[in-house]
């Protein structure tokens, strides 16, 4: 793949692609002391409503805010459309690998899949073995992120299944841009997303148990000391539902209750945002105070939905990633519409050796890794960080996987030496219900504001741009 950067605002040569002629018009009369304004007001209000992550481990503060870009991501129609189709077709054909997987096991006993990579992930569940859930859905709630790199070809750099977060910053971000720069937005049609909320709740509501008319839904938080909590409130008091920990939720006779100042409520439908190990302690984690006693077993008994469901993380695994475009072609007999980063399994011994050798141009990450941590990026690490990896690699190659160091395409960012060109990736948000696959058009752009860095998480300093997609 090619070390040029793909710039999203501007084509090879320097031309303004057509999609940001609007934006660009208007960026070319604004003086670089109103967007400085601008931003500082953001940063302002994102404070003043609680829009701040938490970062483990860090001894300054749990809280940050997350930094918010001005300069838009902006996608043509037909771009998006195309993106959408293959976004479809991916988690299509993961829920369909979840189902086989807990049921007849088809694409292992077919040799597609060696056995051992599912059988023996420790994102497998058994207990989910022979469970049916409504509609075969598992994963009711996808985050794909995307990446361009080279001259432009768009690639998956891995599926998010089990409690995929974000969301809250897309809607967020759209509303920040329309409160400072109304005149924006009647410049050009730009898809709306602020009904994400309202779709994501008709969705849950649709995958609710056999014979329940009108579901009572609610989102299970581990609590305030989550990463994510923010996101968890925020999409519970938009979806108009309430918003429990385990501590609120009992079983009795394998329905799930509600603590409420008029007594029990019976739940049908639980968007938990809680890990599969601290959900039930009679079955997992028998330490965890976070879950729900006996909450698998009304699961089993199908009087409770979960989403998304248990199990699920075996899915997007980064071990299992490599077998996506299998999964699609097994599944649906087509062939994958977007393309996976080209990955070596280090547990296979030719893989081992090539990378062991090319280490300082690779990225390698841990199979169970999340948040851009446990990963080594060669380009941008020393030698003995490099020889760290090494020995880290050596004593067990199965938890990891590497891939090309990809040239992240960039775009137009506001940073503090002015307007400069930073890498992003794309996380849209595809739901999966009763009624079918849905997206609101766009997702969460995310940017890694430091210079040179290909690293967007917002535990590793990335920032986010609201993302356009353009009606006409």
């Amino acid at each position: 793949m090619s070390a040029d950067f793909y710039n999203e605002m501007y084509d090879s040569t320097g031309t303004l692609r057509p999609h940001y002629r609007a934006f660009a018009e208007w960026l070319a009369t604004m003086p670089v002391e109103r967007l400085e304004r601008k931003r500082v007001e953001a940063d302002t209000a994102f404070h003043r409503v609680g829009i701040t992550f938490a970062v483990y481990g860090e001894e300054s503060g749990t809280e940050r805010l997350i930094p918010f870009d001005i300069i838009p991501r902006v996608i043509p129609a037909a771009e998006w459309q195309s993106l959408q189709a293959g976004l479809w077709q991916r988690v299509k054909a993961l829920n369909a690998f979840l189902n086989d997987i807990y049921h007849e096991q088809a694409i292992l006993k077919s040799g597609r899949i060696p056995s051992e990579q599912v059988l023996d992930n420790a994102q497998f569940r058994p207990e989910m073995i022979g469970i049916d859930v409504p509609s075969d859905i598992y994963a009711h709630i996808a985050g794909v992120d995307i990446v361009r790199a080279g001259a432009g070809k768009s690639y998956v750099l891995e599926d998010n299944l089990r409690v995929p977060s974000g969301v809250s910053y897309m809607i967020e971000d759209r509303k920040m841009m329309m409160r400072l720069f109304p005149e924006l937005f009647s410049r050009q049609m730009i898809a709306p997303v602020q009904h994400y909320p309202d779709m994501l709740l008709e969705n849950l509501r649709t995958v609710a148990p056999k014979g329940v008319t009108d579901p009572t839904v609610v989102l299970l938080t581990p609590g305030a000391y989550n990463s994510a909590y923010f996101e968890h409130t925020f999409l519970a008091q938009q979806m108009g539902i309430e918003l429990v920990e385990g501590r609120d939720l009992f079983v009795k006779d394998e329905t799930v209750f509600m603590r409420t100042t008029q007594g029990p409520q019976r739940v049908d439908v639980i968007y938990r945002r809680l890990d599969d190990d601290f959900l039930d302690p009679l079955v997992f984690n028998k330490d965890s105070m976070l879950g729900v006693p006996g909450l698998l077993a009304a699961y089993r008994a199908g009087h409770v939905t979960l989403a998304n469901a248990i199990g699920t993380g075996v899915a997007d695994d980064k071990s299992i990633y490599p077998y996506v475009p299998e999964m699609i072609r097994f599944y649906l007999g087509e062939e994958p519409k977007l393309n996976n980063v080209p990955t070596w399994m280090l547990r296979k011994p030719d893989d081992l050796k090539y990378v062991l050798s090319h280490l300082p141009e690779l990225v390698v990450k841990e199979v169970h890794g999340a948040g851009g941590y446990g990963m080594l990026v060669g380009p941008a690490s020393s030698k003995s960080e490099i020889e760290e990896f090494r020995t880290r690699i050596l004593a067990s190659p199965e938890k990891y996987i590497a891939q090309p160091t990809l040239a992240l395409s960039n775009c137009p960012t506001f940073v503090e030496a002015g307007i400069a060109p930073r890498h992003l990736d794309l996380r849209p948000f595809v739901l999966s219900g009763k009624c079918g696959i849905r997206m609101v058009p766009g997702g969460l752009t995310r940017v890694a504001l430091r210079e040179g860095s290909l690293v967007v998480n917002s535990s590793q300093g990335g920032g986010t741009k609201d993302t356009w997609v353009l009606e006409n």
